[in-house]
């Protein structure tokens, strides 16, 4: 069985590039523009990894990892940052929450598909 991969980000080209790129390598993804709408997504789907940026319009990344970790129905979820904010605060604060790696924007495919193996397989 396909693993079903969330990705959260308010760029249209980065989850267009993100998408199509997990695609290839055999997952099945839903998308969303940013937090809230992918909190919607989680009660109907089975999800088995979540990948957010963290700045996002409506409800930011930070926010949804801490939703995502407050629910007992999706807190054991794997969740990846992918985002461009760099400064090491903003990656121990992303951590703290909950998520379980912190990517750097732009990122590499490879690293990205590395990460994502050490959760899902």
């Amino acid at each position: 069985m396909r693993k079903k991969i969330l990705i959260a980000d308010d760029s249209p080209t980065i989850r267009k590039f993100v998408t199509l790129s997990l695609k290839m390598n055999g997952f099945d993804i839903l998308s969303a523009s940013d937090g809230m709408e992918a909190l919607e997504l989680l009660p109907s789907n089975k999800i088995d990894l979540i990948i957010t940026d963290l700045n996002m319009p409506n409800l930011d990344g930070f926010e949804l990892i801490k939703s995502v970790r407050e629910n007992e129905n999706y807190r054991e979820v794997p969740i990846i940052i992918l985002s461009s904010l760099d400064r090491k605060d903003d990656i121990q604060r992303g951590l703290n929450y909950g998520a379980d790696s912190y990517l750097i924007k732009p990122f590499n495919q490879k690293i990205v598909l590395y990460e994502i193996s050490k959760y899902i397989n």
